[in-house]
């Protein structure tokens, strides 16, 4: 089931949950509904340390419990480890989906991260993830979605080059940018350079290529995508190629991180985030590879990047002043919203794609969180960003969890906090997204990527706003 059907499917339902039960919360009794132990796929005794150093000092009982059970959630429901050939191999669905998306499965990881340095099995498991996204890269750089072996995708009929090993293939430039975050942020914590070999680099030089080939300088290039589907946003215009563009520097990106086609290709937020990932990848190709030739293409590739952004991407809104873009396409278009999925704007400082004092961050902050944004929701269960994935008027628990991630005001990360306790439904865990004025109505049981992300928030604030708990 892709991310499209399951909400056409399901979505705005109560997925079988029972939420008629009387109250949940009666004398503090919260019900276990994290998988039992001898059930997870993988266990970490730092993250079950981090667990109960969490729920000591947090004083909310539904907030530490809310902790408990979203932190560890992609350890225990959708790591598939392995050692092969002698070296660590993590497979990582997306949890209601059996299939490994390259941006989802580094945001999975990611809040595991900074314990690698002391714990060996996590070390070992994002390593694993890393040799796992290069096989993927190696498979195909334009895809999104894989499968661990051949598997037999409902999609292999797209009107583009499928190949058994995948499950989609929507080319997502923040994909592939993710997969350099968490190369370059696992080497910059641990030290080990030892998932950098000759399989990585070609990896890598792959998503050079094709990231080159989508600034079409030189044509449109070798991708093109087209299904047969009533959903406009799950195929491409213009002959599967997109929407034309002007070649300004920019890196074409045909859909966005939600996996909903791109208006006009440019997506900004993907692009800023190339910037910093390019960049990072040159250290590494400088460093680890010792590939001079390398490091440059990948350091060009950001400069240019970078100031096609600041020239093409930047709108001067009547109301705002100057703003960031969500996409654009070199010839004068800008479309003026954000999208919960992140990369998007409201979450730049949280790539260190832009320093959160940055005026025209600053500025697109006070748009998109505003009902100027289109997509900005107001109703009885909460106020935040949802996504055209999820049509009108469902908010995404991932925006409220970004926009306290980003913010640097008490009281707003209080207001997020306050929402996501108020609208998990009663099943402890976050979701896609969820009605604006019923909670109770909401799209994906199973989604890790929410659920971690809402732990590293909690994490955060620990160690930045410890009083907040």
């Amino acid at each position: 089931m892709n991310r499209r059907n399951f909400l056409k499917n399901t979505s705005l339902t109560t997925l079988g949950i029972a939420l008629s039960q009387p109250n949940i919360w009666a004398n503090n009794a919260f019900p276990t509904v994290r998988v039992e132990a001898n059930k997870r796929n993988f266990t970490s005794e730092a993250v079950e340390q981090t667990i109960d150093r969490l729920k000591k000092k947090i004083k909310d009982p539904e907030l530490a419990w809310l902790f408990e059970n979203c932190f560890p959630n992609t350890l225990d429901t959708t790591v598939k480890y392995h050692v092969k050939d002698e070296k660590p191999d993590t497979f990582v669905i997306t949890g209601d989906i059996d299939a490994m998306w390259l941006r989802d499965s580094t945001a999975q990881v990611w809040p595991y991260l900074p314990l690698a340095a002391k714990d060996a099995q996590i070390k070992s498991l994002i390593e694993g993830v890393i040799r796992r996204q290069a096989i993927c890269l190696l498979i195909d750089p334009y895809a999104n979605a894989f499968y661990e072996g051949k598997g037999n995708s409902e999609w292999s009929k797209d009107l583009t080059d499928m190949k058994p090993e995948l499950h989609e293939r929507k080319w997502e430039l923040d994909s592939v940018c993710y997969t350099i975050r968490l190369a370059y942020n696992y080497w910059k914590t641990t030290g080990d350079t030892s998932p950098f070999d000759t399989d990585w680099s070609k990896a890598m030089k792959s998503v050079l290529a094709v990231c080159k080939e989508q600034q079409r300088k030189n044509g449109r290039g070798s991708y093109h995508f087209g299904r047969n589907t009533f959903w406009s946003t799950d195929t491409v215009p213009g002959n599967g190629y997109g929407n034309p563009t002007k070649p300004i520097g920019m890196i074409n990106s045909t859909f966005r991180p939600s996996d909903d086609a791109t208006i006009f290709p440019f997506y900004v937020p993907a692009n800023l985030f190339a910037v910093v990932s390019f960049k990072q990848l040159s250290e590494m190709a400088s460093v680890i590879l010792k590939d001079t030739t390398f490091a440059n293409e990948c350091k060009a590739l950001s400069t240019e990047v970078d100031t096609a952004i600041k020239k093409y991407a930047v709108y001067n809104h009547p109301k705002y002043g100057k703003i960031y873009a969500l996409e654009v396409d070199g010839f004068g278009n800008h479309l003026l919203q954000d999208d919960a999925n992140v990369p998007n704007l409201l979450g730049l400082p949280y790539l260190q794609a832009v320093s959160s004092q940055d005026p025209i961050y600053q500025n697109t902050r006070q748009f998109i969180l505003s009902t100027d944004n289109p997509y900005y929701f107001v109703g009885k269960a909460a106020e935040g960003i949802g996504s055209p994935h999820t049509l009108v008027n469902n908010i995404w628990p991932m925006s409220l969890i970004m926009r306290a991630m980003t913010s640097n005001n008490d009281q707003e990360i209080l207001a997020q906090l306050k929402f996501l306790k108020n609208t998990h439904a009663g099943t402890g865990f976050m979701h896609e997204s969820f009605d604006k004025d019923d909670s109770s109505k909401f799209t994906r049981k199973w989604f890790a990527w929410a659920n971690t992300l809402f732990g590293e928030l909690i994490l955060k604030i620990e160690k930045e706003r410890p009083h907040l708990l």
